[in-house]
């Protein structure tokens, strides 16, 4: 017997799945939410509906595409819940080092339009694609590219704005 039983993802799979991309899902959650237990609690919420309606996956290849889509929805319904955004100093130890961002930054892309700020929590937090990022936003792969390319111009000139000039060097 395959993967699959009467449509639905096999639920042992679907565990091995999710725990496979939990610790990229909390990054996310963390980068929507500025919380740590708030995100916890999304990524969980997240693996729950996914379970829950796991039929609706037609590939094991889309599982992780398909909980990103959840978990952005339910980061959004929380926030419009709570109508603000906690942030912390840092994230949590857990979390990989390279994603350490300072409360100026975290300042810096919330002010950002919100397809903005999903663009560039996916590609620099998640860690997705170009490619993959269009997916989950249902947006064409250059438009993606813009919004990254107008944030990232736009997070430069805020922080440059707060610490003095930013010099980098253009790839």
């Amino acid at each position: 017997m395959g993967i699959f039983t009467k449509k639905k993802l096999d639920p042992d799979t679907y565990v091995k799945l999710t725990e496979e991309y939990r610790e990229v899902l909390y990054r996310m959650a963390y980068g929507y939410l500025g919380s740590e237990s708030m995100a916890l609690d999304a990524v969980d919420e997240a693996i729950y509906l996914g379970y829950k309606n796991r039929d609706s996956i037609k590939e094991p290849d889309f599982t992780k595409t398909y909980l990103t889509r959840i978990l952005i929805h339910e980061c959004l319904r929380i926030l419009k819940k709570d109508k603000k955004v906690y942030y912390t100093d840092t994230l949590p130890e857990r979390g990989v080092e390279d994603n350490v961002i300072s409360l100026p930054t975290k300042a810096a892309i919330s002010s950002l339009q919100e397809v903005q700020q999903q663009v560039i929590i996916l590609r620099y937090f998640a860690g997705f694609t170009i490619k993959e990022t269009g997916e989950i936003l249902s947006l064409p792969e250059g438009t993606v590219s813009s919004h990254t390319r107008k944030a990232l111009e736009l997070l430069r000139i805020e922080l440059s704005d707060e610490k003095g000039d930013l010099s980098y060097e253009k790839k």
